[in-house]
């Protein structure tokens, strides 16, 4: 093919006899190779349909299950700002009594004790803790930066989690997920 000269329509006949040979090796050489694969794909393809009855539940426990401490931290969070917010209403009140009074309050003031909130849950097993990760999502094309237009997520994503603030018609969020990690026996048997 390398040394082949087509000058004339003889040449473009030889060539073209060629390549109808050529095409039908490339069939049969497929052919044959979707023939050895195929069995092999079958297995791959047995295995990934196991799998996934298997971890099936395993996987929907996982998430369920993060989900819900999750929202065990967010409603702990929200009980904490509560707890803040009565006592910022009743430190309010009690200086606007104060400055009726000459500075005096005639009761005390009673805050409320505002808990602590742990987004870390460590047992001898692992660690559950909370962390934000940094998100994004189109709000408006016309307003995002030209380069962007393609709107290469790799390219906005990699900003977003550079701490990039602000993109125009994007809008960048954080979202919180639990990141598990298994503890390793120790020599003793017990957990580190």
């Amino acid at each position: 093919a390398e040394a082949r000269t087509i000058a004339n329509l003889a040449d473009a006949k030889l060539a073209t006899n060629d390549l109808a040979v050529i095409a039908k090796l490339k069939k049969a050489m497929e052919e044959k190779r979707k023939e050895y694969l195929r069995p092999l794909q079958d297995q791959v393809n047995r295995i990934n349909d196991t799998y996934k009855d298997l971890m099936g539940p395993i996987l929907a426990a996982d998430t369920i299950t993060r989900q819900k401490i999750l929202a065990y931290q967010q409603e702990q969070e929200r009980i904490r700002k509560a707890q803040e917010e009565i006592n910022r209403l009743r430190l309010e009140a009690a200086q606007k009594e104060a400055a009726l009074h000459d500075g005096e309050i005639s009761e005390p003031v009673n805050l409320v004790e505002v808990m602590p909130v742990s987004k870390r849950v460590s047992t001898e097993m692992g660690i559950a803790g909370q962390r934000m990760i940094r998100k994004w999502e189109l709000v408006d094309i016309k307003l995002v930066p030209d380069d962007l237009k393609l709107l290469d997520a790799g390219k906005v994503t990699k900003l977003v989690k550079a701490g990039i603030s602000s993109i125009s018609g994007i809008r960048i969020y954080e979202e919180a997920i639990l990141a598990v990690t298994t503890k390793r026996p120790s020599p003793e048997g017990g957990a580190q």
